[in-house]
């Protein structure tokens, strides 16, 4: 926990030093971005962003898996579904191979 912890509070240095050089911010404004710009005016505490950040990184793999599980037990029981989805992606890619 303290290891993790401090691997965090590393990361999120690193993306603050990013900021502060990046010309565009629009293009780097993340969830993390935020929340730092939030510690910048007072919003929040440095304590707060790392918390914020350490559960978005455990939480997210954890709840993207549960979603996934339950999207594709409702695509198998929803055939015309399925097709319209594999019609679409045909549509969009073509005869091109897909790569994970």
């Amino acid at each position: 926990s303290k290891d993790l912890k401090g691997a965090m509070e590393t990361l999120i240095e690193q993306k603050r030093q990013k900021l502060s050089t990046v010309e565009k911010l629009d293009e780097h404004m993340d969830f993390a971005s935020q929340l730092i710009f939030a510690q910048n005016r007072g919003d929040l505490t440095a304590e707060n962003v790392n918390q914020c950040v350490l559960e978005m990184m455990i939480a997210a793999p954890d709840t993207l898996s549960v979603t996934l599980f339950f999207m594709l037990i409702l695509i198998a029981e929803h055939p015309t579904v399925e097709e319209e989805m594999m019609r679409e992606i045909e549509t969009v890619v073509g005869k091109q191979e897909l790569h994970s």
